[in-house]
Parts: C-alpha cells; structure tokens; sequence
C-alpha cells in the first residue's frame, strides 16, 4: 500500500481522491451544518450560551464532534448528522428541565458550590474538594481586588466555576497577605526568636494569633520566640497586614 503513495503529491495533499467540484459540496455541508447548529443553540436558550456547567460543557462536546465530521466526510449523509444534533439539543433541554424540577438531580450534574473562605481564614479540605490550589484561589481573590485575606468575609467557589467573594464593607481585619503573587514575592516568614511583636497570620492557612487577632489592645507577647503550631497543622507565620501594598 505504501507503495502506491506518491510522496509529495500536491494533488493528493490538498485536494485528496475527491473531484475539485466536491469543494462546493463541502462549502454547501458547512452551510447546512453551521445555520442548523445556530438554530439548535437558539433554541437552548440564553443561559446555555451565558455559562460552561457540566451540563453546557457536554452539549459543546457533543455538538462539536457530531457538526464536524459531516461538514466535509461525503459518507456521513447531511440528514444523519441533522439529527444527531436534534437529539443532543434534546436530551440537554430535557436535563434542564429536570435539574430546574429536581434538586437531586441538579446536585448530581452540577454539584454543589464550596465554602473556600471564612472570616479570613482557608479552608484546606474545602480547596482539595474543589481541585484548586492555594495560588489559584489567590489569584482569583486578586483579580477581584482582595490584597489580603483579613478582606475575605465568605468565598465561594460556585457551580459554574465561578468565586463569589464577599469582604468587610469598612475598616477590615488584618490577614494574610495575597499580593504581590507569592511567585514573584512571598511573605517573610519569621524565624523562631524574631522579636516580632503583633498579629501573625499563619502561612498555611491565614488564621491569626496575637494582639489584634483576640481584639486585645496591647501587642501581645514575642509571638515568634517559641513558634505556635497551627489548627492547620502548620507552623510557618508571617505578619498580618491590612494593606501588603503599604507596608503598615
């Protein structure tokens, strides 16, 4: 068989076995495909087009792997493809009104969103369920404007992949520090026998010990000389700060 090809056949290469006039079909199938699949996605309605759910994640899938092959494969009839379209848009509307009568159902599909975030402290377990890492929460809370987590009242990692944040409208508690990008510039760490006096937050997790942390109003004691372990289990700290930008 290897025999028979011609290497370098520019014929072969850009035109294949088809006739040149097979081009026109091929121009005519993506037509007939491409006003159909716009048709369907019309039909799914604005919330299908506004979101990429599991559920809106699939019918893409779907629909990409069923539009592409009869566009330009001459033995997959036009017909055929046409209702494989139909189908998937069908079973995905039928989906959505099982999910909006169902709330088992919408669990099942969507799952359920994610308490990443609690008055300014991570929560671990929460961001494994939720397959982020430390850094990629951060850079979301940065994109939103959060400079440190003392800001974070709740965060919420949504079903549609979404962060909901929530902050202190006014004057918020000192937290752990997500800018600059750890990558670029990470937190000091105090050594044990720092003679750092004040609020800590732990590297781990961003919950607080100290002064300011109790809502004592001294400085507390050298929270540095005997290094505390965390409810984390980590036993790294750094000082809280209500802006990491201005060094207070």
């Amino acid at each position: 068989m290897s025999a028979e090809i011609v290497p370098f056949d520019w014929a072969r290469m850009l035109l294949g076995d088809a006739p040149p006039l097979f081009l026109l079909e091929i121009v005519f199938r993506t037509a007939v495909i491409f006003l159909w699949l716009v048709f369907l996605l019309r039909v799914t309605g604005k919330r299908g087009l506004a979101q990429l759910s599991p559920l809106e994640l699939a019918i893409v899938i779907g629909l990409g792997s069923a539009a592409g092959d009869p566009m330009f494969y001459p033995e997959v009839p036009l017909l055929h493809a046409m209702l494989v379209l139909a189908l998937v848009v069908a079973l995905q509307r039928l989906l959505s009104h099982l999910v909006i009568r169902s709330e088992h159902v919408e669990t099942f599909i969507e799952g359920l969103p994610v308490e990443l975030v609690r008055d300014g402290v991570l929560r671990g377990e929460a961001l494994q369920r939720a397959n982020l890492s430390r850094e990629d929460l951060f850079e979301r809370l940065r994109a939103q404007g959060v400079r440190q987590l003392g800001e974070v009242q709740r965060a919420y990692f949504e079903q549609d992949g979404a962060l909901s944040v929530f902050t202190h409208p006014h004057d918020p508690p000192p937290g752990l520090p997500v800018v600059p990008p750890w990558d670029l510039e990470p937190p000091r760490a105090l050594p044990p026998g720092d003679p750092y006096r004040g609020p800590l937050a732990c590297l781990g997790c961003g919950a607080l010990r100290g002064a300011e942390a109790s809502g004592q109003q001294d400085a507390g004691q050298l929270a540095s000389t005997d290094p505390p372990v965390c409810t984390c289990g980590g036993d790294r700290w750094t000082p809280a700060t209500t802006d990491p930008l201005t060094r207070d």
